[in-house]
């Protein structure tokens, strides 16, 4: 069976997380599941299909809910609905979808370096390496694409706090985005041009993180 065609987010979907700031709560779930199915839920698997047709890879879907062992105090749902591109061929990075009250969100790196990624991202962005990713990222923010990623305070040990790329050296993770904000567009298709832009604009970036850093290694027991 084909998958519907992503044709827009329902006219409900941000309006739905703005209501569930003031009501996070399970009768809330209860009463507009139905709401979150239609008009957030469905859309993004659909985007996110279509996506995955073009670009490869597999679709993951986050679950609403909140895993309350770690957030006790918070409400059952999340603030937001997103899902994941996985396994596009010969690229450690994903590429990430988010709907929220805030609007639409596209972006695409390596949201946090496992302990051996951040190994060799600090031995490449160190030298002479490190100029070609500086580039990119300022080009990238140039054009107007969101560059994000936790980032040190100081200076990662064994680097010096004057170090010529210890902007880079701080970086926990690397990755670029563009958003759209609640309107109208985003019953339209405008979503999916986003998402194609955000992931365009930021193939210099997640080929230099293909080719430096790379996919996580198991450790060896």
């Amino acid at each position: 069976m084909t998958a519907p065609r992503f044709s827009g987010f329902g006219p409900a979907a941000t309006d739905w997380f703005v209501a569930l700031a003031s009501d996070n709560s399970r009768a809330y779930w209860a009463a507009t599941k139905h709401i979150w199915q239609r008009d957030v839920r469905d859309p993004l698997e659909a985007l996110l299909a279509e996506l995955a047709d073009e670009v490869g890879g597999r679709v993951k879907l986050f679950r609403p809910h909140r895993d309350l062992r770690f957030a006790r105090d918070a409400g059952p749902l999340k603030a937001n609905a997103g899902g994941l591109v996985l396994g596009v061929a010969g690229s450690a990075a994903s590429r990430y979808l988010e709907v929220s009250a805030d609007g639409f969100y596209a972006g695409t790196g390596i949201y946090r370096f496992e302990r051996d990624q951040l190994v060799r991202y600090r031995a490449a962005a160190a030298g002479g390496r490190g100029e070609a990713l500086a580039r990119a990222l300022e080009e990238a923010s140039s054009g107007g694409m969101e560059v994000g990623g936790e980032t040190l305070r100081g200076a990662p040990q064994g680097y010096a706090r004057d170090h010529p790329r210890i902007a880079l050296l701080r970086r926990k993770g690397v990755y670029l985005g563009a958003s759209l904000p609640p309107g109208d567009a985003l019953e339209t298709r405008a979503p999916l041009e986003v998402a194609r832009r955000a992931w365009r604009e930021a193939v210099p970036v997640v080929a230099w993180l293909d080719a430096h850093v790379g996919p996580s290694e198991p450790e060896a027991a």
